[in-house]
C-alpha cells in the first residue's frame, strides 16, 4: 500500500512539473475588478502587453465589475489554479473589502500572491466650480456646507473610499460618498461638474489635471509626486501624516502550481522592468517597487501588513455597503 502511495505522488508530481513545463499553451486571462478606461485597467493593460513577451502567449484583460471588485476577485477565486486566470486588483480589493462584504472567500488563504507592482499616492481633486485654491481654503469650504460635499468612489472599501474616510477621520469632515463601477466613469462626472470631490489615484487623475479640467490640492504622500512637481504633499498643504499609498498586485487562485507562479511572476517582474513599460507607468504617476518587493513572499507579506493596519479603521467606520 505505501509503494502505491509513493508511486501515485511520483506521478503527480511529474504531471504537475509536465503542466507548469509546458505552461502557457493559450491565452491568459487577467481580471480586473473595475470598468474600462481607469487606473487599474490601464496598468493592467499596460503589463499585459509587455508579459505577452516573455509567456509566449496572449495576455488578455477583462473587466469584472462591481461591488467594489469583489466580484472580479470572487471569479478568480473560483477559476481553476491553472495560471491561466489571474486577479489584479490593490489594496481596496484585496485588504478593504475583506472587512466590509461577506466575501465567500479569504483574501489570503484563497489567493496565491504572484508580483507587487506599481503604487501611487492619492491626490484630493475638485471640481473647477469650486471656490477654493488651496488644501486649507478647499477645506473651510467643506466644513461650512450646509450639505456635506458629494465625493465619488469605486464603491465601499475601494481606494477611493478609504482615502475620504481617512480624510475625514483627520480632518473632521464630513462627505457623502457616491459609488461609481471605478474611478474612471467617476472622473467623467467630476469633470461634468456632477459630483464635487474624489479622492483619487494620482495616475487615474494626472491627465485632467494637467488638461486643466479638474484642481489638485495635495498628494497624499511624505514628498511629491515626480510626475506632478506643483501638487504639494499634504504635509505642506497643512494637513499632516495624511498619507496612503495604494499598491496593486497580481495574484491566482490556490493551489496554482509554484512552478506556474514562478513563471508568472517572472514574466511581470521582466515587464516592469522594460525601460518602456517603466516610462508609461511613471508618465502615469506610479511608483515602481524596489526588486526586493516584486517576489510573490514580498507581496504576501506587504497584503497582511496592510490587513493589520487597515481593518480596524474601516470597522470603526462601520462602513455599510449599500
Amino acid at each position: 500500500m505505501r509503494k502505491f502511495v509513493l508511486a501515485a505522488l511520483a506521478v503527480l508530481s511529474f504531471t504537475g512539473v509536465a503542466v507548469a513545463q509546458n505552461f502557457p499553451s493559450r491565452p491568459i486571462t487577467i481580471i480586473v475588478p473595475f470598468s474600462a478606461g481607469g487606473p487599474s485597467d490601464a496598468m493592467a493593460r499596460i503589463l499585459g502587453e509587455r508579459m505577452k513577451l516573455a509567456l509566449g502567449e496572449a495576455v488578455l484583460v477583462e473587466n469584472v465589475t462591481g461591488a467594489a471588485g469583489s466580484i472580479g476577485v470572487g471569479r478568480a477565486v473560483r477559476s481553476a489554479p491553472d495560471g491561466y486566470t489571474i486577479s489584479f486588483g490593490h489594496l481596496g480589493t484585496h485588504v478593504a473589502n475583506g472587512a466590509i462584504y461577506k466575501l465567500g472567500y479569504d483574501l489570503v488563504t484563497d489567493l496565491e500572491p504572484v508580483a507587487l507592482l506599481p503604487s501611487n499616492p492619492m491626490v484630493i481633486v475638485s471640481k473647477n466650480a469650486v471656490p477654493a485654491k488651496s488644501l486649507k481654503e478647499f477645506l473651510e469650504w467643506l466644513k461650512t456646507r450646509p450639505e456635506p460635499a458629494t465625493a465619488g468612489t469605486a464603491g465601499a472599501g475601494s481606494g477611493s473610499h478609504i482615502a475620504g474616510l481617512y480624510l475625514e477621520n483627520i480632518t473632521g469632515i464630513k462627505l457623502q460618498y457616491v459609488p461609481y463601477r471605478g474611478t474612471g466613469p467617476a472622473m467623467n462626472d467630476l469633470v461634468a461638474g456632477q459630483i464635487d470631490l474624489i479622492v483619487d489615484q494620482l495616475s487615474n487623475s494626472i491627465t485632467q489635471i494637467r488638461a486643466g479640467n479638474i484642481r489638485a490640492y495635495a498628494v497624499t504622500d511624505s514628498r511629491r509626486a515626480e510626475s506632478a512637481p506643483d501638487i504639494p504633499t499634504a504635509d505642506e498643504a497643512g494637513v499632516p501624516g495624511f498619507f496612503m499609498t495604494l499598491w496593486s498586485g497580481l495574484w491566482v487562485p490556490k493551489d496554482t502550481p509554484k512552478e506556474i507562479v514562478a513563471k508568472l511572476n517572472a514574466a511581470a517582474v521582466d515587464a516592469l522592468n522594460d525601460p518602456a513599460v517603466r516610462k508609461q507607468l511613471e508618465n502615469l504617476g506610479l511608483q515602481m517597487p524596489s526588486k526586493d518587493k516584486q517576489s510573490p513572499q514580498a507581496l504576501g507579506d506587504w497584503q497582511k501588513a496592510e490587513i493589520a493596519k487597515w481593518w480596524p479603521m474601516i470597522k470603526a467606520a462601520n462602513v455599510k455597503v449599500d
